[in-house]
């Protein structure tokens, strides 16, 4: 599963997700982490109340899981939950993204809790292209 990071510095998950300019993304599975790519973002981030921001980060993390964030507002939430990106909020801006990391492959390989279990049993699951109606394509279950 991709996995992302609200970052001002790579290393800490310390970067609100409506003023970040940077998100890392990494590849996690039960066997371990690799870094993916950086998302980068430019323009006025810090102006309160412009949604215009939000949309460019949200197109940019279809594919992903989880993003964790030290901060995020209610509507940016909202928003990416519509689009299947669950946010998590670090703990502290003192923790690190490879503590995370190396704590969620563990997660993984052992018994994660039902909100991952849920998310990734989505991520799984394969179209069922019989079950179509007028063009609209169902999911299994």
């Amino acid at each position: 599963m991709k996995v992302a990071f609200t970052t001002s510095d790579r290393v800490h998950i310390n970067a609100h997700f409506g003023w970040a300019k940077e998100i890392d993304v990494y590849d996690v599975t039960p066997e371990g982490f690799s870094f993916d790519k950086t998302l980068e973002f430019s323009g006025d981030l810090k102006e309160d109340g412009n949604e215009d921001k939000i949309n460019p980060k949200i197109e940019a993390l279809k594919g992903c899981t989880i993003i964790y964030v030290a901060a995020i507002g209610g509507s940016a939430a909202a928003r990416l939950i519509r689009s299947n990106v669950t946010p998590v909020k670090a703990r502290s801006e003192s923790e690190t993204i490879e503590e995370l990391l190396t704590e969620l492959v563990k997660t993984l390989k052992g018994n994660p809790p039902p909100w991952l279990r849920k998310v990734l049993q989505q991520e799984s699951k394969p179209l069922n292209f019989e079950d179509e109606d007028e063009g609209e394509i169902l999911v299994n279950g």
